[in-house]
């Protein structure tokens, strides 16, 4: 379960933006390419914030697809599949780029405060 490796830098970004104030939400993007599943990005965030103004935060996920440029037809898509072919027209000479970020989005404290992340995550 990789995601507990990927949390331990989520968890530490968002207590950095909740400054000791207890953490109500958490928005995480991941590429597709990250191969985060929500289920386990969410126990591990559990893990590793237990004991922390984060512990019980819920914690939800944004994907992002890879970009196909296909060599073969020119077409450029999108998709969920980090090992796409093109799905214009079936080729499989394409660059597939993208899909490889992870980003903390925003931090919703318990109260009316968001914290919005800055560059970096």
């Amino acid at each position: 379960m990789h995601e507990i490796g990927l949390c331990e830098g989520i968890v530490e970004a968002v207590l950095r933006r909740a400054d000791g104030r207890p953490v109500r939400a958490v928005l995480v993007r991941a590429g597709v390419r990250q191969r985060v599943v929500l289920d386990s990005l969410r126990q591990a965030f559990a893990m590793v914030a237990a004991g922390s103004v984060a512990a019980d935060a819920q914690v939800d996920l944004e994907v992002v697809p890879v970009t196909v440029d296909c060599r073969t037809c020119g077409d450029v898509n999108e998709s969920m599949d980090p090992w796409a072919v093109c799905p214009s027209c079936g080729g499989e000479d394409v660059d597939v780029t993208g899909g490889d970020e992870l980003t903390v989005v925003s931090v919703t404290l318990r109260g009316p405060a968001t914290v919005a992340a800055g560059p970096g995550g």
